[in-house]
């Protein structure tokens, strides 16, 4: 039963017994929240049925009654503490942990998931999906499955005392339910439909904050700000729709529900008038109909509820049903040369990007990766430290399977400095830092003189410790490059990765940087993708990518000698 739970509520296994726990405590609440009606048909049993059959004496006194009333209290408050803490505190603490394993689950995804995937997706899964099963977690769904128990287990009850006064009482529970079970297709749909128009807004607002640069460039503010609202109006239509239809069902249900009471009293006074019932059976009927659809009503709120929680469910369920990337953590490499053997690998299915792609890159080696636009030299590059998982053919390093290796193990094998770079809004020691986090300040400063870092650091009014921005935005693109180069030389890992690392820049800063990266290829295994053929002049080896396949291997020379593809590529960058 905890495995159905766990899968149909996206819980652990701890929260889905703890889910259970709140259900049965909540079911006692509901239950002890009857005793006040209890009390009333043990005082009126006691006190008015001598009256009505004239003889009889009191069987208790009034300190009877006031024990009995603070008796009932105290259950109430025990089960209303119960209640509280296997519920609401639970269910904060397993919002705690849905968002860590969330959180370790993206860990363990591969790197090309977070380039696919749309930012405010993600972060929509996390925060505001996160945020809405918390809620609803706490305050309606155990209370949803206990007010179902109560009503059962008073039903049965009160069945045994009068089934006939019972059925009048009861019969408009399954009708009011079915109103809302059979919209639910329905408002699935609609809640589906309001959840993408929300989503929309969302990435419509997060474009534009990444674009605004773009938006007022080109003139585009009255056209973007035009999209912005035709999202917005769709957004509030369909909503303000589902919230109708959902007030309709719901109302439309309780309303159902008192017509319950109306039929105690018609079919009450019909079997008082025969004499089938006392009067007294028919007064403590009336009393708890008016108490009885309180949990009811509470179970009508909660199965709406929980029908917008399904698209909510069903994104969390998908979410952790995504295949994670696996392998040992102990990890001895002999050497380490990197080796692609028949390499093939494609992003989407029938659409080859490599095909039988075959080289290696030595240690102590600097290999370049070129070819036209799209031949999949960065593709190949991020294969190497298993950003995505191939789909024919091995990659090697050191002479063993990187397939086999746990990724976040592999990758403290590598420093890789990329085209675009990511800074934080962290001073300049701290963003050199996250390439080491122990490192000192010395060694930090160290490695940002060898990634000519100190040059435009030592303008800056508190030197290391400026803060830079959201993204580095106070420096300029080279200098936030030598950054990049800064981390790279400070973690100092066997294999260096550029991926078109001085495409963006102008020439002054090109030869400023390629000083650093002089420094950081040192004795390492080197993987160097450039559009620039000066940047690879002096590579030990050149791979020649073009439609996703090795057409030439050899140094330089061999290959100008060969007057191919790489042949004509530098003779056309000569000329420009």
């Amino acid at each position: 039963m905890l495995n159905t739970i766990q899968k149909r509520f996206a819980l652990s296994r701890k929260g889905a017994g703890d889910f259970c726990k709140g259900t049965l405590f909540t079911a006692l609440l509901d239950i002890a929240l009857m005793l006040p009606a209890v009390f009333v048909f043990f005082f009126l049993e006691d006190y008015l049925r001598p009256v009505l059959n004239s003889g009889d004496s009191v069987l208790h006194g009034v300190l009877y009654y006031i024990l009995l009333g603070v008796a009932f209290m105290v259950l109430m408050y025990v089960f209303a503490v119960w209640q509280y803490r296997s519920t609401y505190t639970t269910v904060y603490e397993e919002s705690a942990n849905r968002r860590i394993s969330l959180a370790e689950k993206l860990r363990k995804l591969p790197l090309a998931f977070f380039g696919e995937k749309n930012l405010s997706d993600l972060t929509a899964t996390i925060m505001d999906d996160c945020t809405d099963l918390e809620h609803t977690f706490s305050h309606a769904v155990p209370q949803l499955f206990a007010s179902i128990i109560s009503i059962v287990l008073i039903t049965i009850g009160m069945a045994f005392y009068n089934w006939q006064l019972t059925l009048a009482l009861f019969w408009v529970v399954p009708v009011a339910l079915a109103v809302i079970l059979l919209a639910k297709r329905s408002m699935l749909k609609s809640n589906e439909s309001n959840y993408l128009n929300k989503r929309a807004v969302s990435e419509q607002i997060q474009e534009g904050l990444d674009t605004v640069q773009e938006i007022k460039s080109y003139n585009q503010e009255e056209d973007y700000l035009g999209k912005l609202d035709e999202r917005i109006d769709t957004y509030e239509k369909v909503l303000t729709r589902n919230e109708l239809m959902l007030g309709i069902l719901v109302n439309g249900s309780q309303s159902i529900l008192k017509l319950g009471l109306a039929s105690v009293i018609i079919v009450g006074a019909g079997l008082l008038a025969a004499g089938r019932v006392d009067f007294f059976t028919y007064l403590i009927f009336m009393v708890i109909g008016s108490r009885i659809y309180a949990p009811i009503n509470e179970v009508m709120n909660n199965l709406a509820a929980l029908f917008y929680l399904d698209v909510r469910i069903g994104r969390m369920n998908e979410m952790e049903a995504l295949p994670v990337q696996q392998g040992t953590v102990d990890f001895c490499p002999e050497g380490y040369d990197i080796e692609f053997r028949h390499v093939g690998f494609s992003y989407e299915e029938g659409k080859r990007v490599l095909q039988d792609v075959s080289f290696t890159a030595r240690q102590g080696e600097i290999t370049a990766l070129v070819g036209p636009s799209g031949s999949g030299k960065s593709t190949a590059a991020k294969l190497a430290a298993r950003f995505w998982d191939i789909q024919s053919g091995v990659i090697t390093l050191g002479g063993q399977d990187i397939s086999l290796v746990e990724p976040e193990t592999l990758l403290k094998n590598f420093s890789i400095v990329f085209q675009d770079v990511v800074l934080f809004n962290a001073s300049i020691m701290d963003n050199i830092r996250i390439g080491r986090r122990d490192a000192t300040d010395e060694e930090v400063m160290r490695v940002a003189r060898l990634a000519r870092c100190d040059e435009f650091v030592a303008k800056m009014p508190q030197g290391y410790r400026t803060v830079i921005g959201e993204n580095g935005e106070t420096l300029s693109g080279g200098e936030r490059q030598r950054i990049s180069i800064a981390r790279a030389l400070l973690k100092d890992a066997p294999i260096v990765l550029l991926d078109e690392a001085t495409a963006s820049l102008d020439v002054e800063n090109e030869t400023r940087i390629q000083a650093g990266i002089s420094e950081l290829v040192r004795n390492k295994t080197v993987l160097i993708i450039a559009h620039r053929m000066r940047t690879i002049a002096n590579a030990d080896k050149i791979v020649v990518l073009e439609n996703g396949s090795v057409t030439e291997t050899g140094t330089p020379r061999e290959l100008q000698e060969r007057n191919g593809l790489f042949a004509r590529m530098m003779k056309r960058q000569s000329m420009e």
